[in-house]
């Protein structure tokens, strides 16, 4: 009991015989840990840690930046600049955007009945030759046609009275009344025009209720 390696040696054989089993004389010695389970698990702790102190990090960071821009004397002054800035560019484009009838042309919508916009066309060019100008009748386009029209703009009242007059479908054979300018009345150059685009559109019938 005194012998230390005596007493090693008794270790050793109770270890051989308490993993002896039955009467087979094989020897089980305890199974090796997984050292590629624990590398696995190890890796996963080391990236979760790793993880973590990113986004403590990065949460860090934004708190002193924003604790730094709220206490910049200066932030009132940016804004004012940015909010100039938007102003200006915001005056800049509606500087670069075409008004409204930037051309001289003017617009006027129509109607006419079913079937009628080729007539009611047909009309608005006799129109306009009668009063000294000149039309041309675009492509029909569904229920929708234009007309071009260019008039001497001392005769543009009376163009817009005339095709006023045929709106929903003017017969051509009983056109509006042209009125001649007065004898003696002054008149325009000849070069002066004033343009119109004329869209005849078609009328649909309301269903009876």
């Amino acid at each position: 009991m005194s012998d230390k390696q005596l007493q090693r040696e008794f270790a050793v054989a109770r270890q051989i015989h308490a993993g002896m089993r039955g009467d087979s004389q094989e020897v089980v010695l305890p199974a090796p840990l997984d050292v590629s389970e624990q590398g696995r698990k190890m890796a996963i702790r080391i990236g979760v840690a790793f993880m973590v102190l990113i986004l403590v990090n990065v949460g860090i960071g934004l708190w002193f930046i924003f604790r730094h821009e709220s206490n910049n004397p200066n932030r009132p002054l940016l804004e004012a600049q940015m909010r100039e800035q938007i102003a200006k560019s915001i005056e800049r484009a509606a500087a670069l955007t075409p008004a409204p009838n930037v051309l001289g042309v003017t617009e006027i919508t129509i109607s006419a009945a079913t079937g009628k916009m080729d007539s009611v066309a047909n009309e608005v060019v006799t129109i306009a030759g009668r009063l000294g100008g000149s039309a041309t009748k675009g492509l029909q386009d569904s229920n929708r046609l234009s007309v071009l029209v260019d008039v001497p703009s001392n005769r543009e009242s009376e163009f817009r009275g005339t095709v006023a007059s045929i709106q929903g479908g003017g017969s051509p054979e009983s056109p509006a009344p042209i009125m001649s300018p007065e004898p003696g009345s002054p008149t325009p150059a000849t070069g002066e025009k004033k343009s119109f685009v004329v869209q005849i559109v078609e009328a649909t019938a309301e269903t009876p209720k």
